[in-house]
C-alpha cells in the first residue's frame, strides 16, 4: 500500500495519546485495583509508527518531573519501512528543535 501525506501527524496523535491513557483512563479493573495506571509504567513501542513516544516522554512529561520512573521497550518489527517524512514536517510534531537533528540520517 501507499502511505497517507499525514500518516506523520498521525502516528504524533498516537503516541501523544499512548502516553496520556495511563495517567488518566481506567485500564484495569478488578477488586483489588480500579483506576489509571498512574505513571510507573513500561510503553512498548513498536516499529516507526511509535517511534515519537520515547521523544515526546523525555520532552513533555520526565521534563515536568512526571513519569520518572517510566521506561520505554523499542522493537523494530521491519526495518523496510522507516516512515521517512520531509523536514518541513517537523514543526507539527510537538517537539523542540534541540530534537531535530535525532531524525537526520542522510549523511551529507
Amino acid at each position: 500500500g501507499t502511505d497517507y501525506e499525514d500518516n506523520q501527524l498521525r502516528f504524533s496523535m498516537l503516541c501523544q495519546a499512548a502516553l496520556e491513557a495511563p495517567r488518566i483512563l481506567n485500564l484495569n479493573s478488578c477488586e483489588y485495583f480500579s483506576g489509571p495506571y498512574g505513571e510507573d509504567v513500561v510503553f512498548i513501542a513498536n516499529d516507526w509508527h511509535t517511534a515519537l513516544l520515547p521523544c515526546y516522554l523525555k520532552s513533555m512529561y520526565k521534563s515536568k518531573g512526571m513519569y520518572e520512573t517510566a521506561k520505554v521497550v523499542y522493537c523494530i518489527h521491519n526495518i523496510a519501512y522507516q516512515g521517512r517524512f520531509s523536514f518541513s514536517d517537523f514543526s507539527l510534531l510537538n517537539l523542540p528543535d534541540a530534537f531535530r537533528s535525532s531524525f537526520d540520517f542522510i549523511d551529507g
